[in-house]
């Protein structure tokens, strides 16, 4: 802990102030007397050696004055307990002495120190409280002042050089940026300067990179602010603090303010449990009347970022306030590789690595996804004592991105890494058997993560829908795996749960979703109107009937038998090449792109599906069925040199595969 931290903390000052009370209180009530036994008070009184004697009422106590001072000098005192109090009383009448009776009244200014102190002690202990939480005692009645932080010319500048892959979005802030400084020229032709720009998308693609670029190429007052920053425990700090942010602006105009996650203040009103009045709402309101209120001379500009405008305020997305809306979502294969050159300066890459091809193997990730990429392979290289980084770094890195790192520590038996074999060669092969799939790049054995292996299925080139086909595909690769058991070993297991969970999502999206059911139709089952305050998983409606709910049910089974059928189908007649794929697995444990290839060459593709929706307009329950061959009787050879597929023989189930989820979309 920081000593010099600690003695600024209110720790210090409290107990100083108890110890000063205690000391104060002992010099009051001190009196002088030395204290005595009560055997020894009595064999005073006996014998005739005391002046005066005084009994204190409710602290039996008894004050002597000596005639003569002795050891303990020529006041002393002692106590007694009640049951004595009449031998006492006794002693003293006897002794000749003059004595009298206390009764204690209480001094007055002991008493008001009393009722004093403990509220002066709250007081200080709320006074440092209050200074804690407003960054220091300089700050301690603040509370409606901004936590805004100005950015000054010290600050380390990024400018739209260090951003890559969100081109749009940088020609919008551009504008921005020519607004404020040659605003003369827009003015000439009729042009407004905007109030607002929101910058929303998926977490991770660089929103607050862009605003920190806006900062450094606008060369104006820039001030950052999260929108928790206006919510605080007392009513009304909040609008409070944006009245005083935008009056730092204005005084300072042409200026930028920088919300960070908006969306802490921006919700939509009415949101509340019940609906009512809230101190966030306050706080929306005083956003609303700064952005576009009556005053219209201002020339500040808001930059506000959210990963939810879903749920933001009609009255902060309408024009006037936030003029302009720019989507920054997830880069495509250029905006990837001009991201990886940009965290790519400064690291030692090996002669032979290519960004271009690393862009191609990490189809849907972000821009942080990347940045992360590259730190892990700088890591692994540093880790490995090599002084560059190489290709195998980088796959490495990826995976550990996707799935997570490897869990060399798990040892699997061989039973249940020949079953994890045939289950990851059932996806590989049924995704290769396919007409709409994306190749398969890699398969693995290897425990990452949560997962005990995982196929990779990585699109060729960037894909903004998927075809029915395509969604049909995804189905019966998902189920390759589960397939595969139970034509090898015909005792599924518990590690295609997983598989089974996304198969079924995407399966009943495609019945209520996206229409491509011809029993249901083209529409869209289930609303998302509920109540905001519910939460967004609570918050959706079922607005169809019981008979419908049926059919969506028998539809979405007929999808995923329908699927079940054609990897039956796949493997059966891949038999031999599913047993090669899992022997080379077991070899191995991951093989690559290039090894794939050389064992998929002679792979039996399915026949080409039955035109969807044609003039008799079946359904899909309605199409011809893929026939469901007999099971294959279990190969009870030895795999691998040595590992018998035994199914029959205590084959425990292997946990549920967490395959990495790729984006194919």
């Amino acid at each position: 802990m920081d000593f010099k931290r600690f003695l600024r903390g209110p720790l210090v000052w409290i107990v100083l102030a108890v110890v000063v009370v205690s000391v104060g209180f002992s010099l009051l009530s001190g009196s002088g007397f030395k204290e005595v036994t009560t055997k020894q008070g009595l064999s005073l009184l006996k014998d005739d050696k005391v002046a005066s004697a005084k009994i204190v009422d409710n602290e039996q106590r008894v004050d002597l004055v000596l005639k003569q001072a002795g050891t303990d000098g020529k006041q002393v005192q002692f106590y007694y307990s009640v049951p004595r109090g009449e031998a006492i009383v006794n002693a003293v009448d006897s002794s000749g002495a003059k004595y009298d009776d206390q009764v204690d009244k209480g001094n007055w200014f002991t008493s008001l120190l009393g009722l004093i102190i403990p509220f002066l002690l709250i007081g200080i202990v709320f006074w440092f409280i209050l200074s804690n939480m407003q960054g220091g005692g300089s700050k301690v009645m603040q509370f409606g002042k901004s936590k805004a932080k100005l950015v000054s010319k010290e600050t380390p500048k990024v400018t739209f050089a260090d951003v890559a892959g969100s081109d749009e979005a940088i020609e919008e802030l551009e504008e921005i940026k020519d607004f404020l400084k040659e605003p003369a020229k827009f003015q000439a032709v009729g042009a407004r300067i905007p109030k607002g720009v929101l910058l929303y998308g998926p977490p991770g693609t660089g929103k607050t990179l862009l605003a920190r670029a806006v900062a450094g190429e606008a060369n104006v007052p820039f001030y950052s602010i999260s929108g928790s920053d206006f919510v605080e425990m007392f009513v009304g700090v909040g609008a409070s603090r944006v009245r005083d942010l935008f009056a730092q602006a204005k005084e300072n105009s042409p200026a930028i303010i920088f919300v960070d996650e908006i969306d802490a203040v921006g919700r939509h009103r009415g949101s509340g449990m019940g609906g009512g009045h809230d101190e966030r709402e306050q706080t929306l309101n005083q956003l609303l009347v700064e952005m576009d209120g009556f005053d219209v001379k201002t020339n500040v500009i808001l930059i506000a970022a959210t990963n939810r405008p879903d749920i933001l305020d009609p009255a902060l997305l309408r024009p006037g306030r936030f003029d302009r809306q720019i989507g920054v979502d997830a880069p495509d294969m250029l905006g990837r590789k001009q991201i990886l050159e940009v965290h790519g300066k400064g690291k030692p890459l090996a002669a032979g690595v290519d960004l271009e091809v690393l862009a191609r193997k990490t189809p849907g990730f972000t821009g942080a996804d990347l940045a992360n990429v590259l730190n892990e392979a700088a890591l692994l290289t540093a880790r490995s004592n090599a002084q560059l980084i190489d290709n195998r770094a980088l796959d490495e890195a990826v995976d550990r991105v996707m799935a997570g790192p490897q869990r060399r520590t798990r040892v699997m038996r061989d039973q249940e890494k020949l079953i994890t074999a045939y289950h990851e060669g059932g996806h590989a092969l049924v995704a290769t058997a396919m007409n709409n799939t994306d190749p398969v790049t890699k398969i693995t054995i290897l425990p990452r993560g949560r997962a005990l292996g995982y196929t990779m299925v990585m699109p060729v080139e960037d894909r903004y829908s998927v075809s029915r086909n395509e969604l049909l595909d995804q189905l019966a690769y998902a189920m390759g795996g589960r397939v595969a058991e139970e034509v090898v070993f015909h005792d599924p297991t518990t590690g295609a749960s997983n598989d089974i969970e996304k198969a079924t999502s995407t399966a009943r999206k495609m019945v209520t979703e996206f229409g491509m059911s011809a029993n249901i139709g083209s529409v869209k089952l289930g609303s998302g109107s509920g109540e905001m305050w519910l939460g967004r998983d609570m918050g959706s409606q079922r607005d169809y009937s019981e008979r419908v709910s049926e059919q969506v049910d028998d539809e979405v089974r007929a999808l995923i038998e329908n699927a079940h059928n054609e990897a039956w189908q796949v493997l059966n007649e891949n038999r031999d090449i599913l047993d090669r794929l899992a022997t080379a697995l077991l070899e191995k444990e991951t093989l690559d792109q290039h090894e794939l290839a050389e064992i998929f060459a002679d792979v039996k593709k399915l026949p080409q599906r039955p035109q969807w929706l044609s003039s008799d307009k079946r359904p899909v329950s309605a199409l011809p069925a893929v026939a469901m061959p007999s099971k294959a009787p279990i190969d009870e050879g030895v795999v691998d040199g040595g590992v018998t597929s035994e199914p029959t023989k205590k084959a425990r189930a292997p946990r549920p595969r967490k395959r990495p989820d790729i984006a194919t979309a």
